[in-house]
């Protein structure tokens, strides 16, 4: 055999491995019901569009479109929300849940390609490009990671077991730029956080090493349905902790709306795909649940 054959052989070996590790528990049924993250997630882009219609906006720098003077802004502005409102009631009503969360999905793709990768093309050394990328590809998973369920269990790529494994491997890209963010931007992400809390530098960093640790443990299958539960759970308690406040003081601002629903979805984003290893063993590790790639 010859080097070349041996490294083409070790690279799809790895290849086939790292599929397996992204796959497992994919196929389980307990996956595929009705589960919190679903629900969470459905809240969020309703409360999102909700606030889209109340305020008549954007939702902040999420949002941005890079078009100072947009032609029919507020078309664009209510169908924006109203997909986020239909959407999020779609994906928990059985019928047409598999409808809702592809369009869901593809709206949220569209919103990251569309809004934050021309800022990559323009600044690829920037981390905070990639972090904006990287919060909406979050939500894109968890959405991507519903439809996957309900779609055709033998879908080559967006559906059944394939699609939650392509969903999970995309999530796995996305929370190191999130994690990298509290390195890149520790004064900024200290700022964010209440006076109360002793230690700020240290959550900071605790926090983004947590990210960077629940995409290895997704990728690697170590623990994947634990490192994805805490993820959420991290997540989640970021958005109580810090955006919730800010929100009950500035009530009847937007901005401090968008910021506690933006946060919400990313955190539901993850809590989606979380319930994609529900029939996986907490202390799980490894590939053996998982049926060849």
């Amino acid at each position: 055999m010859s080097a070349a054959t041996e490294s083409n052989g070790n690279r799809a070996g790895s290849q086939a491995w790292l599929a397996r590790s992204l796959a497992v528990g994919a196929g389980d049924v307990a996956a595929h019901g009705m589960g919190l993250g679903r629900i969470l997630l459905a809240l969020a882009m309703i409360g999102l569009g909700v606030r889209g219609l109340v305020f008549g906006d954007f939702a902040g720098t999420w949002q941005r479109i890079p078009i100072e003077h947009l032609p029919a802004q507020a078309f664009f502005i209510y169908a924006v929300a109203a997909i986020e409102l239909l959407t999020g009631i779609g994906i928990l009503v059985p019928r047409i849940a598999k409808v809702s969360a592809a369009v869901m999905t593809v709206f949220a793709l569209l919103w990251m390609v569309l809004l934050k990768f021309p800022a990559i093309f323009y600044v690829p050394t920037m981390e905070a490009v990639w972090l904006g990328a990287g919060e909406i590809a979050v939500i894109v998973a968890g959405a991507w990671t519903v439809f996957a369920a309900f779609a055709d269990p033998r879908g080559r790529f967006a559906g059944g077991r394939n699609g939650i494994r392509n969903a999970r491997l995309l999530l796995v890209l996305a929370l190191p730029t999130i994690g990298l963010s509290h390195f890149f931007y520790l004064a900024q992400t200290v700022q964010l956080m209440p006076a109360w809390l002793p230690w700020h530098g240290g959550w900071a960093y605790l926090t983004g090493m947590g990210d960077i640790a629940a995409a290895f443990g997704i990728l690697f299958a170590v623990l994947p349905r634990l490192a994805a539960a805490l993820e959420a759970a991290m997540l989640w308690v970021i958005t109580l902790v810090i955006w919730l406040p800010v929100l009950v003081s500035h009530a009847q601002d937007g901005g401090a709306w968008a910021a506690f629903l933006m946060s919400s979805a990313i955190a539901a984003g993850v809590s989606a795909v979380a319930d994609s290893y529900r029939g996986v063993p907490w202390s799980a590790s490894g590939v053996a649940r998982a049926s060849p790639p």
